[in-house]
């Protein structure tokens, strides 16, 4: 590629063998919020302004490093930015929201546009780190247009916001544009576009002739000053690569960060961009449930999440055929095995076994009470664990 200024590196993968299923796109996302929580506050307590440096309101005086999922597919906007605020309350230290132009299922029925929820987190909260779990910046949004969104957010929430990315469903990409490749054109697609991005926020003005993507002295006027991290999606051993060497840290589901290979092609990836993979952001997602009634219902909505990789999911354009499939493939009482639920010792053993790992564990759940689910959580999880 030509480029009207300097950038990085512009190779796409080391050598690294493909994944078998590419990365994630289920809603994962975010860095480290600090550390530590004091006592909860009353659940729902509207935000109100400090006197004298102490909060009178009941917020907690740190927040916690766990992550809460703000769902797309599931729900409408205007429920998605009253929960994100009420976990930040609750003391959550990080939101995500999905980023689909469809739902994985039909039946879950929702797909408003994610980048307006992101615009409206930044006015409604007021600590927590937020962004999307993940983007695809490669076919729908070209990267010029992600680089700009993400630079106007981090001028919104200066040092609060975090871009997520990964290579797509063809739920999202096929069906929006009729453009959905094989996995090595999308990886190389998202390790440009990640480059691109990059370069932009520099500032410079910017003629790119790259492989995917072009173009033609275009420079952004309006950038953060505190730069906003990228992390990539991966949950086969070419993406954990590459989320190692170009991104700023690895999104996954959180039985990816127990996979031997993985975490090698991700320390291998980080260390050949002379980076410290102990160092960069581990964000997995975990589905929870915290009641006993609703696990069917959950499971009934997310029914693929057994293997949403399997690539006659991840391949099929239409959300009403994904979840034929899935009913057809999965029992629903394997859909919801492993997901934590029952009494909080359960949640905290599951949260905490994530922490200890060195992974920012990212709450989500499918009941339809998400305030209930939130207040669950602020209540008798979040202030039981160690960090």
């Amino acid at each position: 590629m030509t480029i009207g200024t300097q950038h990085g590196d512009g190779t796409t993968g080391g050598g690294a063998a493909p994944g078998a299923h590419g990365v994630p796109r289920r809603g994962v996302v975010a860095a480290v919020a600090g550390a530590g929580a004091a006592a909860l506050g009353a659940a729902g307590a509207a935000p109100a302004a400090a006197a004298g440096g102490q909060d009178r309101r009941g917020w907690w005086a740190r927040t916690a490093p766990v992550g809460f999922v703000l769902s797309h597919e599931q729900f409408r906007t205007q429920d998605l930015v009253r929960w994100g605020a009420q976990a930040e309350r609750a003391g959550f230290g990080q939101l995500w929201t999905s980023d689909h132009i469809q739902p994985w299922q039909d039946n879950q029925q929702h797909s408003m546009h994610p980048w307006i929820t992101q615009g409206l987190l930044s006015q409604a909260t007021r600590r927590a780190t937020f962004g999307t779990g993940v983007t695809c910046p490669t076919y729908r949004h070209h990267p010029s247009e992600v680089a700009q969104a993400w630079a106007s957010l981090g001028i919104l929430a200066p040092g609060r916001v975090f871009l997520g990315v990964g290579t797509g469903e063809a739920l999202n990409e096929q069906a929006s544009t009729g453009q959905f490749g094989p996995y090595e054109e999308r990886a190389a697609r998202l390790v440009e576009a990640v480059q691109l991005i990059r370069q932009l926020w520099t500032g410079e003005r910017t003629s790119w002739d790259g492989t995917y993507y072009r173009t033609v002295e275009f420079k952004l006027y309006d950038l953060p000053e505190t730069p906003v991290p990228i992390y990539m999606a991966a949950s086969g051993p070419q993406s954990a690569y590459n989320a190692g060497r170009y991104g700023d840290g690895w999104i996954g589901a959180s039985a990816d960060f127990s996979d031997p290979e993985l975490v090698a092609e991700f320390e291998r990836g980080a260390r050949d961009a002379g980076k410290d993979p102990a160092a960069m952001p581990k964000l997995g997602e975990l589905f929870v449930n915290v009641t006993e009634q609703d696990l069917e219902y959950a499971a009934t909505l997310w029914h693929f999440t057994v293997d949403p990789w399997d690539p006659s999911l991840l391949y099929e354009p239409n959300p009403v055929e994904i979840q034929r499939k899935a009913e057809q493939m999965w029992p629903l009482e394997q859909v919801y095995a492993q997901w934590p639920k029952g009494g909080p010792e359960n949640h905290v053993a599951a949260v905490q076994e994530l922490l200890d790992a060195g992974v920012t564990p990212f709450v989500h759940s499918g009941q339809p009470d998400q305030s209930a689910v939130i207040d669950f959580y602020g209540r008798y999880v979040l202030p039981n664990l160690r960090y």
